[in-house]
């Protein structure tokens, strides 16, 4: 972190300097906006923290509800989550107060005794070396509480509205700048707000998907689970891990809580015959039917933080954008819906939040690079293209899990421990891979970084910082910005000698009027805001000299021209990580590693591959 870059910061460095118009109330609703945003739940909060940083973009948040979220709904932070909270710059706020998953233990009928259950399995619940984040349990509320401070310390100030509700969405084809027209109900009274886009994360119910005409298509199971957040006096030994119970009296999903005693657990319920019947479900039955599934174990619960019932359904809808509906006269869309709005699911494989906050994480740096000038509005139309794969993955996944849980617990055809093991990187959050657009190449020169595959996150791996000898992990360089990441893998010449690979890419990206990092970024604006360059190098810290690296990556920064020294990294030998073997890196060759702001390995090129380089920017970036 460097906050001293244009003088002396003094206090909490989280806390930006407020943007200029910025400095009192947020106040009303202006007219016109630049983004709309519906819903505070985990998508619009994801959203909203992106946009709050960038002063030149008239953004807003909406939420009917009265207060923030405090109890209740999702808890499971999966491991790619984690990363991106990496970005937002909350991540070890969650490691401290959240629960690790480490094992998830399995259970089954005693054969003695089908009325009892016996523990049949242990099994780790991240397989090593996937992520260097964990798999982690913290209150919903608790993570939108984060990512209001995150928008709080912004140069915006930006802060939700309660009490707004959306009445309304149209469309006004005359007016190509701010198109869409939205009526909402603020506190009673009604306003019409124009915007340029639309965010629609207002949850399964949603009024802006019904307003571009989408429609959730799906099943419902008629199966229902109560799921409840419990303290409780037991003697049942795994209570501190995950849990999954298969009895003859019902299944179990147990899954303890941060602080010490809370647990939550998920009860599977008797069949539905009708919609509503669910609402007939009372406490006293969830705790009850857990009693039975845990004998012999004692289940004595002593206070319910929050519980609820629901019905298992999978469904996802058939757009995640206006274009379709033609609505505005643009070929490019206006309007977006993310999260719960796209994809409905149950609970039990723990990714609801998770993929919704992935939905406008891919969403936010999109529409910022075109609301700032950067990018065409094209760009726009990857969201849909990418996110609606993503969701169907997830709607897959669920569904075959849901049916895992649910078997009868004689059905030996069913092995829940194989079912989890075999799905252990999607419930990490790291299936997700891109498919070639304009963002994402084929992946031709793959073989020079085997472990870094092409349109998925970046696989992190320890890396020394060259200036200080501070162990990091590489994605932490990533922040929520929107600028592009090039990772120069150096071969094994020495970086100090202007005769090696680096030293020579790194001229010509500084000083050649074809390099992308000059023909797009504006003059006057620091060198990195638009195209953001590292090397990591083969040698051991101590051989190289800072000094005499390539200029690029100690470039002079802020009002001072102060140096970066965050820029070079090597190998972390000392303890036996090299970053090269880790990720399958060519030693000989070396490659250049293209980094979306989202954290997804957009192409990987030789390092004399100058021509494909400017090639791929050419079709993102808009020429200054």
């Amino acid at each position: 972190m460097q906050f001293h870059v244009n003088g002396f910061h003094r206090g909490n460095p989280e806390i930006q300097k407020v943007a200029k118009g910025f400095e009192g109330e947020q106040g009303e609703l202006p007219e016109k906006l630049d983004v709309l945003i519906i819903g505070s739940g985990p998508a619009g909060l994801t959203l909203a923290a992106q946009l709050a940083q960038f002063p030149e973009i008239k953004t807003r948040l909406i939420e009917k509800k009265d207060e923030p979220m405090y109890l209740g709904q999702a808890d499971g932070v999966s491991c790619r989550s984690m990363e991106m909270f990496e970005a937002f710059g909350f991540a070890e706020k969650v490691l401290k107060e959240a629960y690790w998953v480490n094992e998830t233990h399995f259970w089954k009928p005693d054969i003695s005794d089908t009325n009892k259950i016996v523990r049949d399995a242990k099994v780790q619940d991240v397989k090593d070396g996937i992520s260097y984040m964990p798999h982690t349990v913290l209150n919903q509320g608790r993570i939108h509480d984060l990512y209001m401070e995150v928008m709080k310390n912004s140069p915006t100030r930006l802060e939700v509205d309660y009490s707004h509700s959306l009445v309304s969405v149209s469309f006004d084809k005359n007016d190509s700048e701010y198109p869409v027209v939205v009526i909402i109900d603020c506190n009673g009274k009604e306003k019409t707000v124009k915007t340029k886009y639309l965010a629609g994360c207002d949850g399964a119910r949603s009024i802006v998907r019904s307003a571009i005409g989408g429609e959730l298509h799906g099943d419902r199971e008629g199966q229902a689970w109560g799921v409840m957040d419990v303290l409780v006096k037991t003697n049942f030994p795994d209570l501190r891990f995950k849990n999954i119970i298969k009895s003859s009296k019902g299944n179990i999903l147990l899954i303890p809580r941060e602080g010490g005693q809370l647990t939550r657990i998920y009860v599977e319920l008797d069949k539905l015959e009708n919609r509503g019947d669910s609402k007939n479900i009372t406490l006293d039955r969830l705790k009850e039917a857990a009693s039975e599934i845990f004998a012999p174990y004692i289940f004595d619960v002593q206070e319910t933080a929050w519980w609820s019932v629901y019905e298992v359904g999978h469904s996802v809808t058939n757009r995640f954008d206006d274009v379709e509906a033609n609505l505005t006269g643009d070929s490019n869309p206006h309007v977006f819906i993310a999260g719960d709005a796209c994809h409905t699911h149950s609970a039990k494989a723990g990714q609801g939040m998770n993929v919704s906050m992935g939905d406008t994480f891919n969403l936010g740096w999109k529409l910022a690079s075109v609301l700032l000038g950067k990018c065409d509005a094209s760009l726009l139309h990857t969201y849909s293209d990418e996110r609606q794969l993503a969701a169907q993955g997830l709607i897959d996944y669920d569904h075959k899990w849901a049916r895992v849980m649910s078997a009868p617990v004689d059905n030996k055809a069913v092995n829940v421990k194989s079912h989890f093991i075999e799905g252990g990187r999607f419930t990490a959050g790291l299936t997700v891979k891109y498919q070639p657009s304009i963002l994402t190449s084929q992946g031709t020169h793959q073989v020079l970084a085997s472990g870094f595959i092409v349109g998925e996150r970046l696989h992190s791996a320890p890396v020394i910082r060259l200036a200080d000898a501070k162990k990091i992990e590489l994605l932490e360089t990533i922040k929520i910005d929107t600028r592009f990441k090039l990772y120069i893998f150096n071969d094994r010449s020495n970086p100090n000698c202007k005769e090696s690979a680096v030293y020579k890419l790194c001229n010509y990206l500084e000083n050649n009027p074809n390099s992308p990092i000059l023909k797009y970024t504006k003059k006057g604006d620091a060198l990195d805001s638009v195209i953001d360059t590292y090397g990591i190098f083969q040698q051991v810290h101590q051989e190289i000299e800072f000094e005499e690296i390539p200029s690029l990556l100690r470039p002079a920064i802020g009002v001072y021209g102060l140096k970066d020294y965050e820029k070079a990294y090597c190998p972390n030998y000392k303890e036996g990580e090299n970053i090269f073997d880790l990720r399958g890196v060519d030693k000989d060759k070396g490659c250049i590693l293209i980094v979306r702001p989202d954290q997804h390995i957009a192409d990987i090129l030789p390092l004399d591959a100058i021509d494909d380089l400017e090639n791929y920017f050419r079709n993102i970036f808009l020429e200054k």
